[in-house]
């Protein structure tokens, strides 16, 4: 009946499972769970940094709870009264501080605030089973709140009489405002049951350590690593290349507070050095410039150590003529615009003076020791990869690297020449080992992923060093991979889908380029192949967007997109009730509705089940002795 392998795997499941009354129950919560409706998947990318905007996002569920009140209350409530409990259940504390502050909350609008949110958690908790939402609740409320979320009409009215009553000791006790926020983050966990971040929670804006905190509340979350990302994990791995340039671009973007603060490194080392070497500089402009030129010469010592990169036209200090004060650069010369190089050595550019290694090993060293860094790293690792599979769908930052004629461009990792879906995959393994095992060779690596003209991270040539020094604008040209023109055909998308083992309804989700609406641009790609979700968050590329970008909503009636206009300020959000206008477009209408049977959490039930079947005839066939 079962082979010796099969039976031994039953006997080690039969411990889990001892009896069979708890395989009855198993099998009928299983069966149960595959037949509610797919769950709600909530896609964003590219966050740099910019908290307050993606909080609310987050918090409003790119629009999932405001919509799902106007359902319940869309005749009951003005859009006023509809705006200010949505704002309450964004930020829950902070509105109920400014109601107490404006006047003090009577009982009846404890009860009406209680039962309205009642009855939008239960609304949202139709497509959860018991267990999963009991899990999302709180814990400190949770019997309570499980009193009163199911809570059933009788005969008598008992059950009404009941839940009316905890009601009102929950008012007359004064605890109302600690079950509105609890009730707030039951909503918000129920309203999406999954979250993907498909790349770039770093740089630009200010805070990308506060977006990891609100990412960290979750348990349903998944990264997919953008090169931005990947430049902070080196950081954090301690490549001394990653380390200047994460510190070269916080600068550049004034958001040194996410290093001094956020993480509690110091930038006094280089304040200091700085101001010696250029002291007819503004401080920050002359860290700027020290950090910069310390960057380039760490770049170029990894560059000739690794010449399989490929990346010799970014070696620029050794065609640097320092006397013409001019640069030459792919067989064209270049006037430098003003700045001097007093730190580099015409016959050895590429050398860092003793008081630029002093300033790497001290800023490495604050990098190493930054608890709260490397605990955000850690939750990188753990919840993120170089992609993901997920109901079909396929998740990366960037690209596929590709050549000219549309093939999958070949790397040598690890020694060997890999493409396509095995590039991602040894990529992954060795960014893994570049923090875990500390390896030279995986840390000089994250460099590359973060700017290599075939790094599926980055994916173009890039011109960082003219984009600084040269004011010719066709110097800053940075041609992108052939990707980015091949995966506007759907048969290269679904070539791509193929190489990922994924069927041709599944769709490629990406993040990394700013769709440029304002210029007639579509994040729909590819006949509805291909999605770039740019989330357009970061205030300096809304000015090329138009909008504050995309985000998308899957559910189990179908694909919508999210277009969002900019955030304003939380102040603003709290006073006015305001909140960030999104404007859906039904991207695709499935036939049939989904339910988790159609999923790969599905999938997996449905193993498990086969599983538990298996056992249950052993049992029945005394094959197995069950324990009771």
């Amino acid at each position: 009946m079962f082979s010796q392998e099969r039976i031994k795997y039953l006997k080690l499941l039969s411990r889990q499972f001892p009896t069979m009354a708890s395989l009855y129950t198993q099998i009928i919560n299983l069966s149960a769970v595959s037949n509610l409706p797919k769950g709600t998947e909530h896609f964003i990318s590219d966050l740099h940094g910019e908290f307050e905007s993606v909080e609310q996002i987050l918090n409003n569920c790119s629009g999932v709870i405001r919509e799902k009140l106007r359902l319940l209350y869309g005749d009951q409530l003005t859009h006023a009264q509809r705006s200010e409990l949505c704002t309450l259940i964004y930020y829950p504390e902070e509105k109920l501080k400014r109601i107490h502050a404006d006047h003090t909350p009577d009982k009846e609008w404890y009860h009406s605030t209680l039962s309205r949110m009642l009855e939008l958690a239960r609304l949202l908790s139709s497509k959860h089973s018991r267990r999963k939402v009991r899990d999302d609740m709180p814990e400190d409320f949770a019997f309570v709140l499980d009193e009163l979320m199911h809570a059933q009409a009788d005969e008598d009215n008992n059950q009404h009489l009941y839940h009316e009553r905890i009601l009102e000791t929950i008012i007359k006790i004064k605890s109302g405002d600690a079950f509105i926020c609890a009730l707030a983050t039951l909503i918000k966990r129920l309203a999406v049951e999954w979250l993907h971040v498909v790349g770039d929670v770093y740089d630009r804006g200010p805070r990308p350590d506060s977006i990891m905190d609100l990412l960290m509340e979750r348990s349903n979350v998944d990264i997919e690593w953008g090169n931005h990302d990947i430049l902070w994990m080196g950081a954090a791995s301690g490549c001394e290349c990653c380390i200047a340039a994460v510190v070269r671009n916080s600068i550049a973007y004034r958001n040194m507070a996410v290093l001094e603060s956020g993480y509690g490194i110091s930038l006094r080392p280089l304040t200091v050095f700085a101001e010696t070497c250029y002291p007819e500089l503004d401080p920050i402009d002359a860290a700027i410039q020290a950090i910069t030129v310390i960057m380039f010469k760490l770049e170029g010592q990894l560059i000739h150590r690794h010449p399989e990169y490929g990346m010799e036209a970014r070696l620029t200090l050794d065609r640097i003529n320092h006397k013409n004060h001019t640069v030459q650069i792919r067989e064209k010369c270049y006037s430098l615009s003003g700045f001097t190089f007093p730190t580099i050595d015409p016959a050895n550019p590429y050398s860092l003076t003793s008081g630029e290694q002093e300033v790497i090993t001290q800023l490495a060293e604050a990098f190493r020791d930054s608890a709260r860094l490397h605990k955000h790293i850690r939750f990188f690792y753990e919840k993120g990869a170089m992609y993901k599979c997920f109901n079909g769908n396929l998740l990366f930052h960037g690209c596929i690297p590709m050549d000219e004629d549309g093939r999958f461009h070949t790397l040598v990792l690890d020694g060997q020449a890999v493409q396509g879906r095995m590039l991602m995959n040894a990529a992954d393994r060795i960014a893994r080992r570049a923090y875990y095992s500390r390896e030279p060779e995986a840390q000089d690596l994250m460099w590359y992923l973060w700017c290599g003209e075939y790094s599926p991270l980055c994916g173009r040539r890039t011109t960082t060093f003219e984009h600084i020094y040269l004011t010719d604008p066709e110097s800053h040209k940075e041609p992108r991979n052939p990707y980015y023109r091949y995966s506007q055909n759907a048969e290269h998308c679904l070539r791509i889908l193929r190489e990922f083992d994924l069927p041709p309804s599944g769709h490629i989700i990406n993040g990394h380029t700013p769709v440029k609406v304002s210029q007639g641009e579509s994040p729909v790609k590819a006949d509805g192949r291909l999605f770039v979700i740019d989330g357009g968050f970061c205030r300096a590329i809304q000015k090329t967007t138009g909008i504050a970008g995309y985000t998308l909503i899957s559910n189990s009636h179908g694909l919508r997109l999210m277009q969002h206009e900019p955030f304003t300020s939380l102040e603003r959000a709290l006073d006015a009730n305001s909140d960030i206008r999104s404007v859906p477009e039904v991207v695709e209408t499935y036939v049939e509705r989904q339910f988790v049977a159609d999923t790969d959490e599905g999938r997996d039930l449905a193993e498990q089940i086969d599983d538990l079947r298996a056992l249950l005839k052993a049992y029945r066939s005394g094959l197995i002795v069950p324990k009771g």
